[in-house]
C-alpha cells in the first residue's frame, strides 16, 4: 500500500460549514519562472471569510485562504533573474495573468481581461490545480508577480500592504490626489485606516467619516485632520460641497446620496469596500448638476503595488495589527465579523510549525 508524502500544510476549510483546520497539500515544484517562498506572515482579510464561506458563491473546496503573504525565497527557477534565496518579499491578491491583454500590457492585472488568478481558489493557468493561499507554511508563485519588501519595513505589519494597503493606495494615486486636496475617507477599519495614512502622506487634509463619535480621537491618531458623525445631520449639512475626493471603505450597503453631496463639483466618490448592489436608490442629480463621479477600484497592479511598498517605507507606513497564533484562526474570523479588531490580524507562521 503506497503512502501519499505532502509537502506543505496550512490551515483550509473543506466545506461552507466547516471551521478551518489543518490539511496537508502539496505544493509545485517551482518552474522556471517561479519563486518558492517559506511564509513567515499573511494577514487575515474580510474578503477570506467571505470566500469560507462562499458568499460570492464561486469558492473552491477546499478553501485556504491568505493572499497578504511575506515571506523568504527559499528557491528559484532557473529563468529567475530578479530574486535569489534569502530575499525578503511578499505575494498580495494575484498569482497571475494572461500577461497579453490591453490591461495587462499596461501594469494592470488586476483588470486582466481574462481574469487574473487569484492566490487562492482560482485554477493555476498552466496545470488547472486551484491555487491554495498563504494560511500556510509555504507558497510557489511565478516571479513576476512577487513583490520585494523593503528593508525598513516591519515584515509582520508590511503583509496587509498586499491587499489593504494597495486598496487604498491606488485609488488615490489614480485619480491624483495632492497635497491640499480636501479628502474624506468613510469607514475606519483594515482599508478605512489605510485610506488616512495614504492621503496625509500624499499631503490632502484628511477628514474621517464615521456613524461613531467615539472614534474621533482614533481617528486622529491615525493622522485624520477632522471627523465628522455621518449620523448627524447638522455636521453634514456643513459638509456639504466641501471634499475633492471621497474614499468609500464601507463594506456593506449603505446610502450613497448624503455623501455624494458633501463633494465640490467635479468631486470623486470612490468605491473600494462595497462589491453589491447600491441601495437605496442613487440620485443622479447628485451627480449631473456637479458632474460629480462615482467610481470603483479594485486592489492595483504589480508594479504599483510595489510602488505602494516603497512608498510605505519612505513615509513609515505599515498597518495597525494585532499577531494570531493560527490555531485560533476560526476565533479571528468571528472578531472581524464583529469588527473586534484594529485594524488587521496577521498571522505569525512561526504558530504553524508549533
Amino acid at each position: 500500500m503506497s503512502t501519499v508524502t505532502y509537502n506543505a500544510i496550512g490551515y483550509a476549510a473543506k466545506t461552507t460549514s466547516a471551521p478551518l483546520a489543518p490539511l496537508p497539500f502539496n505544493r509545485r515544484e517551482p518552474r522556471p519562472d517561479d519563486v518558492a517562498i517559506e511564509v513567515m506572515y499573511c494577514g487575515v482579510c474580510h474578503s477570506d471569510i467571505h470566500q469560507v464561506n462562499n458568499d460570492w458563491g464561486f469558492a473552491v473546496y477546499p478553501v485556504m485562504p491568505g493572499h497578504e503573504i511575506v515571506g523568504k525565497v527559499t528557491a528559484i527557477g532557473s529563468d529567475v533573474t530578479q530574486y535569489k534565496v534569502g530575499d525578503l518579499v511578499g505575494v498580495g491578491c494575484m498569482v497571475d495573468s494572461c500577461r497579453e491583454c490591453s490591461a495587462c500590457k499596461e501594469d494592470l492585472e488586476q483588470y486582466c481581461l481574462e481574469g487574473f488568478t487569484q492566490t487562492y481558489g482560482s485554477p493555476d493557468r498552466i496545470d488547472g490545480t486551484t491555487t491554495m493561499g498563504g494560511y500556510s507554511d509555504s507558497i510557489v508563485v511565478r516571479e513576476a508577480f512577487v513583490v520585494r519588501i523593503p528593508e525598513n519595513l516591519d515584515p509582520a505589519s508590511a503583509a496587509p500592504l498586499l491587499c489593504a494597503g494597495i486598496t487604498t493606495y491606488s485609488p488615490l494615486q489614480h485619480y491624483g490626489v495632492e497635497p491640499g486636496d480636501k479628502v474624506g475617507i468613510l469607514g475606519m477599519g483594515g482599508l478605512g485606516h489605510m485610506g488616512i495614512k495614504f492621503a496625509k502622506a500624499m499631503g490632502a487634509e484628511v477628514t474621517l467619516f464615521t456613524r461613531s463619535e467615539a472614534k474621533a480621537a482614533e481617528a486622529r491618531r491615525q493622522g485624520a485632520d477632522h471627523v465628522i458623525v455621518s449620523t448627524d445631520a447638522e455636521q453634514m449639512k456643513a459638509a456639504a460641497g466641501h471634499f475633492d475626493f471621497l474614499l468609500d471603505t464601507i463594506p456593506v450597503k449603505h446610502d450613497l446620496n448624503p455623501y455624494l453631496e458633501t463633494l465640490r463639483f467635479d468631486g470623486v466618490h470612490i468605491l473600494v469596500g462595497l462589491i453589491e448592489p447600491i441601495e437605496p436608490a442613487l440620485d443622479a442629480f447628485n451627480l449631473v448638476f456637479k458632474r460629480r463621479v462615482l467610481a470603483g477600484s479594485l486592489i492595483g497592479g504589480i508594479a504599483e503595488t510595489q510602488e505602494m511598498l516603497d512608498f510605505s517605507a519612505e513615509h513609515g507606513i505599515t498597518c495597525d495589527i494585532e499577531m494570531l497564533d493560527i490555531k485560533n484562526i476560526n476565533e479571528a474570523f468571528e472578531r472581524v465579523v464583529k469588527g473586534d479588531v484594529k485594524y488587521r490580524f496577521v498571522i505569525d507562521m512561526k504558530t504553524l510549525k508549533a
